[in-house]
């Protein structure tokens, strides 16, 4: 395909710290085929104050209550006319300028969902982050992120959109249907975007990964289409929580 539209999806909630630097991101991109799209959750702070101030570059903004990421992130699907599909969120940004120019060649209708490299922003620095790809690891741990995946429009229609009973572990729901689907995936070793430590889901405090862990729980049971996954699952949670309690008082993290 040449030259396909990208639709860009940008969730926000009270997001004046960061969002001004993701949308500058988006709008300053060479490629000009673009849609960029911003779902807002009823911010009190600037953030829609920012958002007007460059409201001339953005084909759709709204700012209303939502019943979580999932329902923002839908609700942008609804509005999106691209034929592939980048969510990258308020606290993210894309690696440069040129980025799409460069991705936008490696999209092709063989594939529904194309994997990039990211750069993971702690501290003021960058590491850079492969995706370990749709493969059997999938079936408990997501090594994919939306800020470094494009995906097809048609490929929601063929898995679905996001469930809005998860509000943490909503991608990997989402990833881990794709894998079920045998969905043709494309891994291209360039970073598309940088990811920052402040998102909900990089919070390694021991109450916020009870909460994702416990969606995690949620969403093997509710793509799980065997005894034999049924057993396997029983066993990777029987080992992995105390694993993981272990790790995170080894490495100081905020236990309580």
């Amino acid at each position: 395909m040449n030259s396909p539209l990208i639709t860009i999806i940008t969730i926000t909630f009270n997001s004046e710290k960061y969002v001004e630097q993701t949308i500058k991101s988006i709008i300053r991109q060479t490629y000009n085929k673009t849609e960029y799209i911003i779902i807002d959750g009823a911010s009190t702070d600037s953030t829609l104050h920012i958002i007007k101030k460059y409201e001339n570059f953005i084909n759709y903004w709204i700012s209303e209550p939502d019943n979580g990421i999932a329902d923002a992130m839908n609700k942008g699907l609804k509005i999106a006319k691209g034929d592939y599909i980048l969510f990258l969120h308020s606290d993210d940004y894309l690696a440069d300028e040129k980025v799409l120019d460069y991705v936008s060649h490696y999209l092709d209708p063989d594939h529904d969902m194309f994997l990039f490299n990211i750069f993971f922003k702690k501290n003021g620095t960058l590491k850079l982050v492969r995706p370990r790809g749709f493969n059997w690891w999938m079936n408990f741990k997501t090594g994919v992120w939306h800020q470094g995946t494009i995906c097809s429009y048609r490929l929601f229609r063929q898995v679905g959109n996001f469930d809005t009973i998860f509000k943490i572990a909503m991608d990997y729901d989402f990833f881990l249907r794709a894998y079920r689907n045998r969905i043709k995936v494309r891994k291209i070793d360039i970073p598309l975007s940088i990811m920052r430590d402040t998102g909900i889901s990089s919070q390694l405090d021991w109450p916020t990964l009870q909460k994702r862990f416990e969606e995690e729980r949620k969403i093997h049971s509710k793509n799980c289409k065997s005894n034999l996954m049924f057993y396997i699952y029983a066993i990777y949670w029987f080992l992995y929580l105390p694993y993981r309690k272990i790790y995170n008082i080894k490495n100081n993290l905020r236990f309580s």
